[in-house]
């Protein structure tokens, strides 16, 4: 089962580069999820297909399905979200290394 954070912000948007430590935080303290971070200036195509609306968008996936969504840098809702799809796993097969491109 594979259960996904991905994170679509922008390098000039001030919200994005104010949740990005926490995000990043969150990334290490729950290793079992994958937490993936898309710039919506480089991959505009791929964002534009996710109907990305204002950054940052939260989407919160399991085996590649969609289960929530969050829009904006709001911490607690954010980490609410995240413990309710940890909470709900169960363990995941063996991935690549995680969070590669996550944190700086």
């Amino acid at each position: 089962m594979w259960q996904v954070i991905a994170n679509f912000s922008a390098s000039w948007c001030g919200p994005c580069r104010m949740i990005a430590p926490y995000y990043c935080e969150l990334s290490e303290n729950y290793p079992s999820l994958m937490f993936l971070t898309v710039d919506v200036d480089e991959l505009t195509e791929f964002s534009s297909s996710w109907d990305i609306k204002a950054t940052p968008t939260f989407f919160f996936l399991k085996d590649g399905e969609q289960i929530d969504k969050l829009v904006g840098a709001n911490k607690p809702e954010l980490q609410k979200k995240i413990i309710a799809i940890n909470d709900s796993e169960i363990p995941p097969p063996p991935h690549p290394p995680h969070n590669s491109n996550t944190c700086p």
